[in-house]
């Protein structure tokens, strides 16, 4: 019982009380980014929103965790899926923003960083860091899109990338 509670760092508080562990939700985050829930899609887009408002990364592990309860998911690839972009000005004043399936907006910068990984055949995947340690797979036709405002950089030339809010992000590896 005594690890049910957290001590309160200003001892006149009350303790915080632990959410309850529910182990595993058998729920999914396709790669698509579509929510299952026992296999079956969550059909009701404002739930999905509701699940995604309580997701949080630890480590490799996605949880859903409330003040009262926190349930392990499975996440495919990513928790986010970016399906539109827009780019405000150009060069070094452009702003970059991302909108993923579930509506948030997210703009490209220091806190927001682009990240690309690499498929065992050599396909590249574009992330963006959406909130919370929480990554945004950019879906090919935004990557397209992004590979049209890329330009090239260096004393050589040789780093393609974008600019967003004064910061260069590099494509790296992509050649």
């Amino acid at each position: 019982m005594d690890n049910l509670f957290k001590s309160s760092p200003d001892q006149s508080l009350p303790p915080r009380r632990l959410p309850f562990d529910c182990g595993d939700l058998s729920m999914r985050i396709g790669v698509d980014g579509t929510w299952y829930y026992q296999n079956s899609p969550i059909g009701r887009m404002a739930l999905v929103k509701l699940f995604a408002s309580v997701l949080r990364r630890e480590g490799d592990e996605y949880f859903l965790v409330t003040p009262a309860e926190r349930g392990r998911i499975i996440v495919d690839d990513a928790p986010f899926v970016v399906v539109a972009m827009r780019s405000l000005g150009a060069g070094q004043d452009q702003q970059i923003f991302f909108t993923t399936s579930l509506g948030e907006e997210v703009r490209l910068d220091s806190d927001h960083p682009l990240s690309i990984r690499f498929k065992a055949d050599g396909e590249p995947r574009p992330y963006i860091l959406v909130r919370d340690n929480l990554m945004g797979l950019i879906n090919r036709p935004v990557f397209y899109q992004l590979v049209d405002l890329a330009l090239a950089q260096g004393d050589d030339g040789s780093k393609l990338g974008l600019w967003s809010c004064g910061e260069f992000f590099a494509f790296d590896g992509v050649d």
